[in-house]
């Protein structure tokens, strides 16, 4: 009798699970739920957080288990930041034209709305009307859509042309970090119709909800981020489960080989390469109202570097693996960066942690690479092994 795909994987019920205590507990204590243990601000940062570990579980999945070391994922994720921001902009500063001429004699014809919320939003970098970009930027339907369309689709494109040639290894992160840096740059040009270095900002003011606390709004993200990764937590396990999992490890492991056998491996490497990229998009959609702005900084090419350091610390090849690195790295983070880590004076020179950050995640990184080569996850299955005996 063949055993269910739960029954196969106990440890997608354990991620599961624990994911909901997790989400459980920080309800309870949260300051939304009236407890106030844990801040609104805190909130956001688990609720980001979360969002980091689903987009880390994708690039597990396209570098972990199909092995395409990807430098570009985390420009999809910033494109479906840039898609959900659009029309967090566009509908909230409707409300705030039309709040504005609420007293007027007549009511703004549908040009004059259009003018003035183009005013309003470009202003900023000297413009007065919507760029095409923002053509479907009035509809959340349609928007919601491109942060799945917009990821996939350039993936699909870029995959097609990269994996047909037979572009691997080095060569293909490096045209992943190509694609990623001109998007970046061209994004940083105020004409891109996506307000340049400015970016899209005030997005954690969700239209027609003025009136709910961001106490309540933040734990509103939180639930959706756990729902969204504990749900494609689900999927990627079932991605790598059985044959077709087989084929993009033996990929990995040795991609002519499996070419000889005659395995269409543009075809699964597309087809991953393409489905991560979505996954990418969903977690940015999830991520900037939370964050409250998104700019071209953050698709720059060193936030996909960060990204496969995260997922190299986790452990590459274990899904909850790199949700551990995510998370771990995530945290520490915040904490050295936000001031919160105390100074270390040594007479002749105060250790500032948000100066130093960058150079103990590297030492980090080294020290992961030297001495735990399958990462924090690696340790803990050593550890439980051992105990076990």
């Amino acid at each position: 009798m063949q055993r269910s795909f739960i029954a196969r994987n106990p440890s997608v019920l354990i991620f599961l699970a624990a994911l909901a205590l997790f989400t459980i507990l920080v309800t309870i204590l949260a300051e939304g739920a009236g407890a106030g243990v844990i801040s609104t601000s805190f909130v956001k940062t688990l609720g980001k957080t979360l969002c980091l570990c689903l987009v880390a579980v994708a690039m597990d999945l396209v570098w972990g288990y199909c092995g395409i070391l990807s430098l570009g994922h985390f420009a999809f994720f910033g494109l479906g930041g840039y898609m959900i921001g659009m029309w967090l902009m566009y509908a909230r500063t409707e409300e705030i034209v039309l709040s504005a001429n609420a007293g007027a004699a007549l009511p703004m014809t549908p040009q004059e709305l259009s003018d003035g919320i183009a005013a309003q939003i470009f202003g900023v970098v000297g413009g007065s009307e919507l760029p095409w970009v923002w053509s479907f930027a009035h509809s959340l339907p349609l928007q919601l859509l491109l942060i799945l369309l917009l990821p996939g689709l350039i993936a699909l494109v870029f995959g097609w042309l990269a994996f047909r040639s037979r572009v691997a290894g080095v060569y293909l992160s490096i045209l992943t970090q190509a694609m990623t840096l001109a998007l970046s740059l061209w994004l940083f040009q105020n004409d891109s119709g996506l307000r340049g270095n400015n970016g899209l900002s005030g997005l954690q003011n969700i239209p027609g909800l003025a009136e709910v606390p961001q106490a309540t709004l933040s734990l509103w993200f939180l639930w959706a981020s756990a729902f969204a990764l504990g749900g494609f937590y689900l999927l990627a396990a079932w991605v790598v489960s059985g044959k077709f999992g087989s084929v993009i490890r033996a990929i990995r492991d040795d991609e002519a080989r499996v070419r000889f056998l005659g395995y269409s491996v543009e075809g699964y490497k597309l087809f991953v390469f393409t489905l991560t990229a979505m996954i990418a998009g969903i977690a940015g959609a999830l991520y900037y109202p939370q964050a409250g702005i998104v700019n071209p900084a953050e698709i720059a090419p060193i936030a996909s570097i960060y990204l496969a350091v995260w997922v190299a610390i986790g452990g590459r090849g274990r899904l909850w693996g790199a949700v551990l690195g995510a998370a771990a790295v995530s945290l520490v983070s915040s904490w050295f960066t936000s001031g919160q880590a105390p100074a270390i004076p040594l007479g002749f020179y105060t250790v500032v942690w948000t100066d130093w950050w960058l150079v103990l995640l590297g030492f980090g990184f080294v020290a992961v690479t030297l001495f735990a080569p399958n990462g924090l996850a690696g340790l803990v299955e050593r550890i439980f092994i051992r105990g076990a005996k």
